[in-house]
């Protein structure tokens, strides 16, 4: 049996914001740490919307960054209108001013000696697209959008390691073993699912802090439930088998027998309920961001874009919440498509 083609495409997009995510500070317009570089005097523009910048050079070099942290910008960029040379100093006229108020700036913070009005442009105004329009603060949306998925795709693979780490091998040992011990851990699997999934999250964020890693933790300390009790019960059918039967009758111990024999066969349904806990994992991340305590400030999350400019979706510029919240849809139904088709695949009953 093939794989749908709603699966396919989903692996597709899943593989593409992958790689973008992976390189997302090599191809946002803003490749500072954060894509955090503020422009209040151009804030909440539309897409496509163009300007030019002074490049204002910064007094103190900044650190080095690479490709995967972001680069400190070397220059402070300045939105503006328009601009001129006069023979003692450079005037700018920057937007949310009057017209035909110019501001001066000392000729002293350029390295330039000759004042040549075409070389000056050429090293010191640059043109800036932002195809997204720029959010509330004046950033690139753009920028904050492609880094943010690093947030999200992160969390589902930190938060599925960590589930999967924790149900397989309780639940592994729950249904080979039985008796006191599986009482013991179904006991706890049903205290555990009693709670619902976002106050458990909320708690656990509370006891470890607010911040990026220990959102991750909380989110996968509270996924592996669904993991435990599907091992468990596949373990208990599988350990029935003539095969399980025959390696314990050859001497082999519990351990090969649990991680070489019984796990092995039950791949399929790992994968399919980890791509569905993936899926779980974003939304979960998006509703703490979206409640404040997950990333914080100013790393960008689509949760928190979607906290900053909910407000906009009455104030005529919906797409400010809109696109993080569409970001966020297509990536959880591109894993939830997967999933099924995952399931649909590896079930060799159909």
């Amino acid at each position: 049996m093939k794989i749908s083609l709603g699966g396919i495409v989903s692996l597709i997009y899943i593989g593409i914001l992958t790689v973008l995510s992976a390189l997302a500070y090599v191809l946002a317009p803003d490749n500072s740490p954060n894509a955090n570089q503020m422009h209040l005097s151009i804030h909440s523009k539309p897409p496509g919307f163009k300007t030019k910048m002074l490049l204002l050079p910064l007094d103190a070099i900044p650190e080095k960054g690479s490709i995967w942290t972001g680069k400190p910008a070397t220059v402070e960029k300045i939105p503006i209108k328009s601009w001129r040379i006069t023979s003692e100093q450079l005037e700018i006229q920057t937007y949310g001013t009057a017209e035909g108020y110019f501001k001066p700036i000392p000729i002293e913070r350029f390295s330039d000696s000759i004042l040549d009005k075409a070389s000056f442009e050429q090293k010191w105004i640059s043109n800036q697209d932002f195809i997204l329009g720029t959010d509330k603060f004046g950033r690139d949306l753009l920028s904050r959008l492609l880094i943010g998925s690093r947030i999200s795709l992160s969390i589902g693979f930190v938060a599925v390691f960590l589930s999967l780490l924790i149900g397989v091998v309780l639940g592994a040992l729950a249904g080979y073993y039985g008796g006191v011990l599986d009482r013991a851990i179904m006991a706890l699997i049903n205290i555990v699912w009693s709670i619902p999934t976002l106050l458990l999250v909320i708690g656990i964020t509370l006891v470890l802090g607010r911040g990026f890693w220990q959102v991750f933790i909380a989110v996968g300390l509270s996924m592996w439930v669904e993991v435990a009790r599907l091992v468990r019960g596949q373990v208990l059918a599988v350990k029935e088998k003539t095969f399980i039967e025959a390696a314990t009758a050859l001497g082999f111990s519990d351990i090969r027998i649990i991680f070489k024999h019984i796990l092995p066969v039950m791949t399929g349904p790992i994968i399919v309920i980890a791509s569905a806990n993936f899926a779980s994992a974003i939304l979960i991340e998006s509703g703490l961001s979206f409640l404040g305590i997950g990333a914080q400030p100013p790393i960008p999350s689509w949760g928190g874009m979607v906290k900053e400019h909910f407000r906009y979706l009455l104030l005529g510029k919906a797409y400010l919440a809109l696109l993080p919240g569409v970001a966020i849809m297509s990536l959880v139904l591109a894993f939830m498509t997967l999933g099924n088709a995952l399931r649909d695949y590896l079930d060799v009953k159909t």
